[in-house]
C-alpha cells in the first residue's frame, strides 16, 4: 500500500514538472511578445505620445517592456527550478511570477483608465498644442509629430484647419503667407499652405481630434488585452508551482 502510495505520488511530481515546464515554455514566448508590444508602442508611436500630456499612454508601454523582460528570464530561471527540484529556486520563481502577475495588471488598468479619459485630454490640449507650440524654437519634435499626424492621417487642424488661424506660427512672418502648414495639403509641395481650399487641403470632419482618438484607444485596447491576457494565464503558472513545491515538500528524499 505505502509502495503504491509513493509511486503515485511520483507520477504525480513528474506530470507536474512537465506541465510547468511546459507552461515555462510558452512563458518564455508570451515574455517576448509582451515586450515586443511594448517596443513597437514606443517606437512606432512615440511621436504620437509627444502630443499627449499624459503619460499614462507611455507609462503602460514601459511597464511592458519591463515586464516581458522579467518574463523571459523568469521563464528561464522556472525551467532550471523544475527540473533541479529545488524548492527555493521554486519559491523565488513563484515571487517573480507574483511580480510580473501584478505589473502587466497594472499596465491593464493604466490603459482602461486612459481609454475613459483620453477624448477629454485631446479636447483639451491637442489644439492648444498646434497653436502654441507648432513651429517653435525648442519645439522642433512638436512640430515633427502634428506634420506627421495631419499627412498620416489625412486630416487638418485639431477640430478644423479653422483652428490655424489662431496659430502663433500662421500670425507670424515665418509662415510666409501659408493659411495651415503645408503638411495639411493633399499634395505636399512648399508653400502649398498658402491655399486652404478644399481642394487643396484636407477638410475632414472632427480634424485631426477623432483621427488621433481612434488610433491611440485601438493601441490601448491591444496593450491592455496583453496585459491583462498574459497575466490570467500566469495564474495557472503559480498554481502549478504551488502545487509542485507541495509535492517535493511531501516526497521523501
Amino acid at each position: 500500500m505505502g509502495v503504491h502510495e509513493e509511486k503515485r505520488e511520483t507520477c504525480g511530481t513528474i506530470c507536474l514538472k512537465y506541465l510547468l515546464f511546459t507552461f515555462n515554455f510558452l512563458f518564455w514566448l508570451a515574455g517576448g511578445v509582451v515586450m515586443a508590444v511594448g517596443v513597437w508602442t514606443l517606437m512606432e508611436k512615440s511621436d504620437y505620445i509627444s502630443l499627449l500630456s499624459s503619460k499614462t499612454y507611455a507609462v503602460s508601454a514601459y511597464i511592458l517592456v519591463l515586464a516581458g523582460a522579467i518574463v523571459m528570464v523568469t521563464g528561464v530561471l522556472g525551467c532550471c527550478a523544475t527540473f533541479k527540484e529545488q524548492r527555493s529556486l521554486l519559491r523565488v520563481y513563484f515571487v517573480l511570477l507574483l511580480c510580473i502577475f501584478l505589473l502587466e495588471i497594472l499596465a491593464g488598468v493604466l490603459a482602461y483608465i486612459y481609454y475613459q479619459q483620453l477624448n477629454e485630454e485631446l479636447k483639451q490640449n491637442l489644439r492648444e498644442t498646434l497653436i502654441m507650440k507648432y513651429s517653435q524654437d525648442g519645439h522642433e519634435h512638436i512640430t515633427e509629430a502634428v506634420d506627421k499626424l495631419q499627412q498620416e492621417f489625412k486630416c487638418c487642424g485639431s477640430n478644423s484647419s479653422s483652428d490655424w488661424n489662431e496659430s502663433i506660427w500662421i500670425r507670424s512672418s515665418d509662415a510666409d503667407r501659408r493659411r495651415v502648414p503645408d503638411s495639411c495639403c493633399k499634395t505636399l509641395t512648399d508653400l502649398c499652405g498658402v491655399r486652404d481650399h478644399p481642394s487643396n487641403i484636407y477638410k475632414v470632419e472632427g480634424g485631426c481630434i477623432s483621427k488621433l482618438e481612434k488610433y491611440i484607444l485601438d493601441h490601448l485596447k491591444i496593450i491592455g488585452a496583453v496585459g491583462v491576457g498574459i497575466a490570467c494565464v500566469q495564474i495557472f503558472g503559480m498554481v502549478f508551482t504551488c502545487s509542485l513545491y507541495q509535492k517535493l515538500k511531501a516526497e521523501p528524499y
